[in-house]
């Protein structure tokens, strides 16, 4: 099959991704499944994994992509929740020891044994993929193969951090980053008639968040017309967090959406009193994709998506690292 493979860490303008023919994994285990892709989400993860900010990588070479719409190919022996044919989205989570203290007490996204997609084994920016079945989903027949591909990682990442902010219906949340996730969860928090301020440098961004009903945009060094109540970061910038917490009203909580983040500098205590507090997203459980999946279909979520093809996936990580588009880069590979 084809493939495009990380050999070798660098930065994305030296494009480190190789477009190259690999075996198919085979044979199954017999909780398996092939999978032929449709389609696969660009995630700021694949970068940050490409570029080499999540040192060490647990393999290389390593196939990226985690944000999977495929067909079902073939079934492992054991397989009885899906049938060949079926249309399956596969996450970031890969699979969980679910045995440890996390997974038995609901919080597999913590396993000390997780392995996930395109990280601790091959992903979507190939023609098949192979994963254990209890770890895939049935996509909503509504979406189609492009739309539905960022609805799996920037979609339930998004909708967990909505949760960890601890966010209700009418209060004012405050996105820090205006990219794929954000554009999801503008939706979910209007849905839930919050006000949402939305803060990005960029102007491009700005103004797809004003067609996506923010009530405010501005840049984090602007004054909004009043505090928020609750924030999602998701911009890699430790020093952003001052920048927020600033804008937090009392009793506020900032939930960082970000797998790395460049140091936090030292916080001043005012900043944080008044029961304010910061909250880290790590991955998501399966839990997190069943109930968003549910909530995307019933609320018709719009994705904003701009196709590559797969050979092209240096490109597309390219220009999400500069924020060439809106919404989600997506390789459409078959």
């Amino acid at each position: 099959m084809k493939a495009m493979v990380l050999r070798k860490p660098d930065s994305i303008e030296n494009s480190p991704l190789e477009l190259e023919d690999i075996p198919i994994k085979r044979p199954l285990s017999e909780d398996e499944v092939l999978l032929k892709l449709k389609t696969c989400g660009v995630c700021h993860t694949d970068l940050h994994i490409v570029e080499g900010e999540l040192d060490p990588l647990p393999k290389l070479p390593i196939v990226p992509g985690h944000e999977i719409v495929a067909v079902v190919d073939e079934l492992g022996e054991n397989v009885k929740n899906f049938k060949k044919g079926d249309r399956v989205g596969v996450a970031w989570l890969y699979s969980t020891d679910q045995t440890c203290k996390y997974c038995v007490r609901g919080q597999e996204n913590l396993c000390p044994h997780a392995k996930f997609t395109g990280f601790s084994e091959n992903g979507g920016f190939a023609e098949f993929v192979t994963a254990p079945s209890d770890y895939i989903y049935l996509l909503p027949e509504s979406f189609d193969d492009i739309k539905a591909a960022p609805l799996m990682c920037a979609g339930v990442i998004g909708y967990r951090s909505l949760r960890l902010s601890e966010v209700k219906p009418g209060e004012t949340l405050g996105l820090f980053g205006f990219g794929a996730s954000a554009h999801i969860v503008i939706q979910i928090a209007n849905h839930w008639d919050c006000e949402v301020f939305v803060f990005t440098r960029s102007k491009e961004h700005q103004e797809h968040a004003k067609e996506l009903d923010a009530a405010w945009v501005g840049t984090s060094k602007d004054i909004p017309p009043k505090k928020i109540d609750r924030a999602i970061s998701f911009a890699p910038s430790g020093p952003l967090v001052l920048d927020i917490l600033q804008q937090l009203d009392r009793g506020g909580t900032l939930a960082i959406n970000a797998i790395y983040l460049s140091d936090i500098p030292p916080i001043s205590w005012d900043l944080l009193w008044h029961e304010r507090k910061i909250v880290s997203v790590a991955n998501v459980t399966r839990q997190d994709a069943i109930e968003f999946l549910k909530i995307a279909q019933e609320i018709e979520i719009k994705t904003e998506t701009v196709p590559y093809s797969l050979e092209n996936a240096n490109q597309a990580l390219s220009d999400l690292k500069y924020s060439r588009f809106n919404g989600a880069a997506v390789l459409k590979i078959s």
